[in-house]
């Protein structure tokens, strides 16, 4: 995976009954709809995914699912193998090395707060397996942010790291990685880790996103990308007019996943809820939500 662009869609986990057991069976079907819908990518296992609650077992389980059901398709997987312990993210990224994902995201470690030098620490362990990695950054989950001189840092000393998810909202600083971004020998693909964003972020050199709509309009979202990386900007402000206020919504009634999978199971999908703590969205959110939902497909007739 030289360069990394397009759609690709950050997948739900999801659950059936009550004790939200893994529904590999579903998986297997999501992963078919993304393939046969214009997603360029897959992530399992990400936050989306709700990697937090779901056990080490079930972690590789659904990565080896996601794999074996993307084979004979042009999908590729970006598993999510990140953790704030270096040694687990390490185990986890070669367990999907050995799955044979393409690639793997590895968030910035969580709770900790290392310093830049125990990021370079960190991603310099990962460096030693060879898959392809895309630093995940996103500061208000993990309690740090990654400065686009330090994610330059890490680039140079890690071969093997070949993109950056962008979720920290800042534009300023998502224009100077991709400033500084041109510097490297082999520059980073920076991907929009908002769908909200990924506009603007394109725009300053980004070339995909890392979607949570894509969960449910895979193709609006992979026409939306493929029209900004094609240079038809007036085509992609009018896709970004019609999912830019659900895109928003998703995120702004509870945590994510909590608004995707109200939107997916209302629409049908059977998702199930999320994990504990994370729970349903109130009835009167998912009204609410519902109403957007349905407003963006009376845009799309």
């Amino acid at each position: 995976m030289a360069e990394i662009k397009g759609s690709i869609v950050a997948l739900v986990t999801p659950f059936k009954n009550d004790n939200r057991e893994v529904d590999f069976e579903l998986i297997e079907q999501l992963v078919n709809f993304h393939a046969e819908n214009g997603t360029a990518a897959i992530v399992p296992c990400g936050t989306t995914g709700e990697s937090p609650t779901i056990s080490p077992e079930e972690h590789i389980a659904i990565v080896k699912q996601v794999v074996k059901s993307a084979k004979g398709t042009e999908l590729k997987v970006i598993a999510g193998t990140g953790s704030n312990s270096t040694a687990e993210a390490m185990e986890f990224t070669s367990e999907a090395q050995e799955a044979g994902a393409d690639a793997c995201l590895i968030v910035v470690p969580y709770y900790n707060k290392p310093t830049p030098a125990g990021l370079k620490a960190h991603f310099s362990e990962l460096n030693k397996i060879d898959l392809p990695m895309v630093l995940y950054n996103i500061p208000g989950r993990t309690g740090i942010n990654v400065s686009p001189k330090v994610t330059i840092e890490i680039a140079e000393l890690c071969s093997n790291l070949i993109g950056v998810k962008a979720s920290n909202g800042n534009l300023e600083e998502i224009t100077e990685l991709a400033i500084l971004n041109k510097g490297l020998s082999k520059p980073l693909s920076i991907l929009s880790g908002d769908d909200a964003l990924t506009l603007p972020i394109c725009a300053v050199g980004g070339s995909g996103v890392i979607s949570v709509a894509a969960n449910i309009v895979p193709q609006l979202m992979s026409e939306f990308v493929g029209n900004i990386n094609s240079g038809n900007m007036e085509k992609a402000r009018e896709l970004n007019s019609i999912v830019f206020n659900f895109s928003k919504a998703l995120l702004s009634f509870g945590a994510n996943p909590m608004g995707i999978k109200a939107v997916m199971n209302h629409a049908g999908y059977a998702v199930g809820g999320c994990r504990l703590p994370l729970t349903s969205l109130e009835e009167d959110q998912t009204r609410a939500l519902v109403k957007i939902w349905e407003e963006l497909k009376e845009k799309l007739g």
